[in-house]
Parts: structure tokens; sequence; C-alpha cells
């Protein structure tokens, strides 16, 4: 991290407010091409980004911050303070001042278009900034108008200056955190002045700027036509199938006016591979992103879509394959091509490629490996669902085993037969703009001759995994800089095919009663925890009509290290409470009250609306009508909200948890790994006085052995590293 403090200017007057816009080019500016560095063959880091941040009044910094692979600190150090050097001495391009300039308009029109729909929390924060920094309040009619008007004569020179605020000669700290220490203080200052020698002596080349295509879509395709349509006129949805098979649902909403959602998603994903395939196929999505899923590298679709609000994402899940993409109305036609190259787009890796990409994995996975909260998890997946391949993580040996090419292979082909996708599409959208869009980039993606990758629900290969029979308690113990302890709490649950539909919803329900009654518990009654969170996992199950549903329900929360087993037991001891007495009547109207409210709030929100359509596509009672899907899981909400009592919630506790509660569950607590001095102390502190000297004797004779072991392990080591 490179930080140089700097006064912060105050903004009272309109030229203050164009020198704020010039900075944000700057930083706009920079990161693009810190993104473009991070994606070149011989990348120095794996991401970097600058940004500003008032520390106190009237002082703020410029931060720069990168993450490299181990040993890779100098170079990191070098590219970043090279980048910002080069601005100094050559400046910003006029395509490069363009791009930061759509952006910023892109991002001002956005706040515009829906002025009317802003957040009371976004008000609330800038009356704070108001009273606080005293920022001015001028409204977001005023602030369109002064970008639209200033921002076209912010020249590149103006925005390029902004790089003197980075001089290391201007109250700069520079600091690394490395897992083992490589750099020393004149390691740094050796990089620094040799940057700063190659600036002096006008060494460092201009920037380099790729050639940018101007369409995303090189060749237009023959659109498709509609086949059949279907209207649901109580939930305003409209169905069509395309000549292509693919199967199209839009709904429109005014909730947002710069808002269009859209998922698609076909059955089939991961559990269909055999454990030789499955390591290299997960990997297809990280793999085929970092080349380019659309036809264009990384950093040059980031060109192409400058100024433009479309973004695509794609997933591959155990059960399904989904793309999903947000963008705005005026803007759906380049969502829907990018939806169009992913399908007709195939990702051919390289063997850089594959090289940088296993790179950056390898590091991730070096990450992983030392965070406690990995270690901690990895456990709770472990005792859960058993030492499945599918729920096992990925270590080093793994991702050296992996094929790129094959991952790139398996990537394509799960996006390739349109014929086999649902698209839901919820936003605010015009039907006669936005279905001759659909016709031409949906509709026109060719189907395959042969169908690729087409599963039935029913026929799926499920996961293995079953959950402990028995009570299991345990603690992980992990390296920590700050000591802190994190408890996980699971139960199995499992639901019968004929009550499907009231025990998901009553599953709800009850785990925001459980979260409530604990919180209280723990918190306000014992205050010992500050928050508590409880959720349910179901994804394990395969999407088939028949059989039950297993999965589990987890009670987590952080705590005290000392008590975590007493909190345990105490919320062991609530549960228990609630299934054997059952819950008060101002329990259950307090949770029937909130979920009324985020019922209500959903109502008005695309995100809500959108996971509600494709859950009806997906649910179990779907069966070609997803108007009659959502019709019968509505009514089930409405049915467990109208039974809902302190005794059926009671009856409900006992059928979903095991009962009684402590006859089966799991309990994971990540605990600070004590330092092998801090334990002998400890142990010493713990003995009666009168053999105080003999403990200090077993502590010197303990010490030696300890030393005496780790040099062991050190030699072994050596050993079979040469």
């Amino acid at each position: 991290m490179i930080s140089c403090k700097i006064l912060a200017n105050e903004l009272k007057t309109v030229k203050d407010y164009r020198n704020l816009l010039a900075e944000s080019m700057f930083f706009h500016a920079m990161n693009q091409r810190f993104f473009k560095i991070s994606h070149k063959k011989d990348l120095p880091y794996f991401s970097c980004s600058a940004a500003a941040d008032v520390i106190v009044h009237p002082v703020k910094a410029y931060i720069m911050t990168s993450s490299c692979k181990q040993n890779g600190t100098a170079e990191a150090l070098e590219s970043m303070l090279t980048e910002v050097a080069r601005v100094r001495i050559h400046g910003f391009s006029e395509r490069e001042i363009l791009i930061a300039r759509a952006l910023l308009m892109s991002e001002i029109e956005s706040a515009y278009l829906e002025r009317e729909q802003i957040q009371s929390t976004s008000l609330r924060d800038e009356y704070m900034q108001h009273f606080l920094r005293n920022e001015p309040v001028i409204g977001i009619e005023y602030e369109a108008q002064l970008h639209k008007t200033l921002l076209p004569n912010i020249s590149a020179s103006e925005v390029s200056k902004y790089s003197e605020n980075f001089r290391t000669s201007r109250s700069c700290v520079i600091k690394t955190i490395e897992p083992q220490t490589t750099m020393t203080v004149d390691d740094l200052k050796a990089v620094v002045l040799r940057v700063n020698s190659l600036e002096e002596e006008r060494k460092i080349s201009p920037w380099d700027d790729e050639n940018i295509p101007e369409e995303i879509v090189s060749t237009m395709p023959n659109p498709g036509h509609i086949v059949q349509q279907f209207q649901y006129s109580s939930i305003s949805l409209t169905e069509l199938v395309l000549s292509n098979g693919m199967r199209v649902c839009y709904k429109c909403t005014d909730f947002l006016d710069d808002q269009v959602l859209f998922t698609g998603f076909s059955y089939g994903g991961l559990s269909e591979l055999p454990e030789c395939e499955y390591f290299s196929c997960s990997m297809g999505p990280t793999i085929a992103g970092e080349i380019g899923v659309f036809g264009y590298r990384p950093s040059m679709l980031m060109d192409m879509l400058a100024g433009k609000r479309a973004e695509v994402g794609t997933k591959l899940g155990a059960y399904m394959r989904s793309f999903s993409g947000d963008c705005s109305p005026s803007d759906l036609e380049t969502a829907l091509q990018l939806v169009y190259q992913l399908f007709t787009t195939n990702v051919e890796p390289g063997e850089e490629d594959a090289k940088i990409v296993m790179q950056m994995a390898e590091e991730s996975v070096r990450a992983q490996e030392r965070d406690p909260y990995t270690a901690f998890s990895n456990r709770v997946r472990e005792l859960n669902y058993g030492n499945s391949y599918f729920f096992r993580p990925i270590k080093l040996g793994d991702l050296r085993k992996v094929d790129p090419f094959k991952a790139c292979e398996y990537f394509n082909n799960c996006f390739k037969d349109p014929s086999s996708f649902t698209v839901v599409i919820v936003g605010n959208i015009e039907p006669t703009i936005a279905c001759p869009l659909i016709l031409q980039y949906l509709g026109g993606i060719p189907r395959p001759c042969e169908p690729i990758m087409n599963f039935t629900r029913d026929d799926l290969k499920g996961l293995p995994f079953t959950f402990p029979s028995t009570v299991i308690r345990e603690v992980v113990h992990s390296p920590m800089v700050e000591a802190q302890c994190s408890v996980q709490l699971c139960f199995p649950v499992e639901f019968k095919n004929e009550n499907m539909m009231e025990d998901v919803h009553m599953v709800g329900f009850m785990s925001k009663l459980l979260e409530t009654k604990i919180l209280q518990a723990l918190r306000f009654k014992h205050g010992q925890i500050y928050s508590a969170g409880v959720s349910v996992f179901l994804v394990g199950n395969k999407p088939s009509r028949l059989g039950n549903i297993l999965g589990d329900i987890s009670v987590n929360f952080s705590c005290d290290p000392d008590i975590s087993s007493t909190l345990v037991d105490l919320a062991l001891d609530e549960i228990l409470r609630l299934q054997e007495e059952g819950p008060s009547d101002d329990d259950v109207l307090a949770i029937l009250e909130i979920e009324q409210r985020a019922h209500e709030n959903g109502l008005q929100e695309n995100y809500h609306w959108l996971e509600r359509i494709l859950h009806s596509y997906q649910s179990r009672i779907y069966d070609g009508d997803v108007g009659a899907a959502f019709k019968v899981l509505d009514e089930g909400r409405s049915k467990v909200r109208n039974s809902l009592t302190p005794v059926a919630a009671q009856l409900a506790l006992r059928k979903i948890f095991p009962f009684p509660c402590k006859e089966q569950y799991t309990v994971v607590i990540l605990m600070p790994q004590a330092s092998h001095l801090k334990s002998l102390k400890s142990f010493v502190r713990s003995m009666p006085i009168q053999y105080s000297r003999d403990a200090k004797i077993f502590a010197a004779i303990a010490g030696f052995a300890i030393l005496a072991l780790s040099l062991w392990k050190r030699s072994r080591s050596a050993l079979r590293s040469s």
C-alpha cells in the first residue's frame, strides 16, 4: 500500500466541483490502466487500485493498493510507482480521457434517471456529510447539469496533474503485508530510488493503447421468431418460446427507472462429472473469465463498454448453469449482445494464458490456507457433508492436476445449446423495444444439430452427503493476529415430499424466530455477543420433483474464546425450551410482522420479483405453467402465515429439528492457536506455588524439546525440498 497525505480542499464553488470531477477522472483512468496491467502476460500483480480518502479534516490521503504473488512485492511496488511516473511524464491519452468521461457521465445519468426512487439512506448520508464535513447538498438535478457542462471541457493535462499527489517525497508511507517477511526497508527504498532515477532521466516509455473494436457483435445474427406466447395477467408476466427452443419470460416494472435484471438457467451441472474431471471443469468459469468469455479479453471489453451500464456474469453450480445480467434500459441491446457472444464464443486458452490463470489460482489457494476462517468453514463442510469431492476445498495438489483446455472445453459446452435455457427478465423495459432485441440476440443464437448438455431435472445425479447421526463438537485452532472466536452450530433438516411447500415456508419463519430468541438470550440476557445469524442450506439436493429434501440449518455467532462452549450450551437450551414450551404470542406476532415488512418491501424491488419467478420455474410443482406454480407458492406462504400460532411454531420446531435438539447436531468452534511459549506460561501459572521451581525446570526442558522438534522439522523440510 502506498499512501500520500495532502490537504483536502473544501467544496464550496463550481470551480471546486470541477476540480473534484477532474480528480475523479484521474482515478478512473489510473484504475483502467491498473486493470489492463493485471491482465498482461508478465503481470506484476493480480489486482491494483487507486483512490482518495479523507483521513481527518483537513487531511486526505491518495492511496494505491495491490495484491501480488508471494515474493513479488518489489516487482508490484515498482510497477505501481512506474505507472504514476509514466503519467507525470507523458500524461493520459485522449482516448483514456474519453473513457473516464464516459464512465462519469454514465454514473450521473443513472442517478438522475432514478432521482424519484432514491433510497432514504442515500439522502441521510448526504446530510451527514454536510453536517460533519460541510459538504454542500445541491441535489441530483444540479449535479447532473454540472457534469454535462463541465466534463467535456476538462483536458487530459488537467487530469494528469493529479499524479503529482502520488510523489514519494510528499508525506508518503509505503506498507507491505506478507505471510513471511522477504522485504526490508532498504529493499523498499531501493525500489523508490530506482523509479525516481528512471523518471528524472525520462527513461519511462509512453503508455501503449490497445486497438479497440467498434462493435461487440461483428456480424449481426439472423433474428429468431416466436413459436408460442403466453400471458399470465395475475402477475403481469409474458412468456415467449423462441424458434431456437429458448424460453424467455419478462415482467415490466417501474420500481427503478434505470434497472433491468435478467437470469438464464439450464439444468445439468458439475454433479454430472466424474471425480477425475471435477476439479478441472469447476475451474472453467475462472479460466475462461480471465481469457474472455464474450469474444474479447477483459481489458479490451472494459474499454468497449465504457459509458454503458451493462454487465453479464456466469455461474456453474452442482445442478444448474446460469448467466445473470444487470443493465440500464438504454443498454439492454448491449447486454443481450454479451449473452449472444457468450453462446457463440469458443474460449481457447493459450499456454501463457493458462500459466497466468493457474498462478493466480495457486496464490488464491495459498491465501485461503493462511486464512483462519477457511480452515473453520472447511471443517464445517467436512463434518456436515462428509468427505465428498464436491464439498472438499481445492488444494494446491488439486490445482496442479487441472487441465485448462479441458476446463474451457467444458465451459464452452455449458453455454452452447439455447434450447435448454429459460431466461427471466425483470425491470423497466418497453416490450415494443425489448422484443425485437430478444428475437435478434437471444432468438438468433444458433441451435446445434445435436443437443448439448440437455438434461431433464428428474434424471440428474445427486451429490453424496449425509449429516452425522450423533453429536459432534470440535474445536479448530488457527494462528491469528488478533484473537477471535466463531461458532457454527448445525442441525439436520428433512422435508417430506407431500408437505414440501408449507415446510419450506415454515422453515423461513422458524429461522427468523430462532435468530431473534438466540440473540435475546446471548446478547440481551447474558451480554456476550453482538449478533447471531440463522441460515438454511438446501441446495445440496437435486431439483427432482420426487423424493424428500435434505439439508441443514445453522446458528452462527462470534464471541469471547473463553466462553464459547458455554454459549453453545445456552443456545441449545434456548432451542430446547422453544421445542418444549413453544414461543409466546408476542414472539409469533413479531416474526409475522418482520416477514410481512420484508415481503412488502420486496414487492417494490426487481431482485425480489426476479427471484420469485425463477423459484416458480425451478419449484417441484412447475409443470409448464409458471403462473400456476407462482400461485401455489404464494398460497403456501399465506397458508403458513394464517396458521402460525405458538402451538404451530412449537410443533414445527419439533418437526424441522431433531427433537430433543441436543441429541443430534454438530458444533465447530474456531479458536486462536496459542503459541508454544504462551501455552507453557499458562501451564506454569496453573501449578501450585510450592511446585513453581520444579515447574520452571520442566518449562526449560519442554522449551528445549520444542526447539529440538522445530529444528528436526526444519531439517526434514529441507531434505524434502532438496
